[in-house]
């Protein structure tokens, strides 16, 4: 599933000898300029897209700690965990198989 599954790749890239370091800019700037969009993503910079991941521990010091999720900004807005985590339980609940049997 997106999102989540970028944390595996994260663990992967750095269980395949990758740095902390390396892995993460696989998925942020080296992305965007294999893709050609880095001119408007891929790194912190005055008049890029504001999609970013606030994190409550450090990913160079364990990338597991790509997982602890404080905040997200997206598309300019703040979406802070309790926000997250209400979406969360309303997807859960909406793809459950008690609530929809005939999946």
């Amino acid at each position: 599933m997106p999102g989540f599954a970028l944390h595996d790749e994260l663990g992967s890239l750095v269980g395949a000898g990758l740095t902390n370091w390396q892995a993460l800019a696989a998925a942020t700037v080296t992305a965007a300029r294999w893709l050609r969009t880095d001119t408007g993503r891929g790194t912190i910079e005055v008049g890029k897209t504001a999609d970013l991941v606030l994190l409550d521990a450090n990913p160079l010091d364990e990338i597991a700690n790509s997982r602890r999720i404080a905040a997200v900004m997206l598309g300019g807005r703040y979406l802070p965990k309790a926000e997250l985590d209400r979406r969360m339980e309303a997807l859960a609940a909406r793809f459950s198989t008690d609530a929809n049997p005939n999946p």
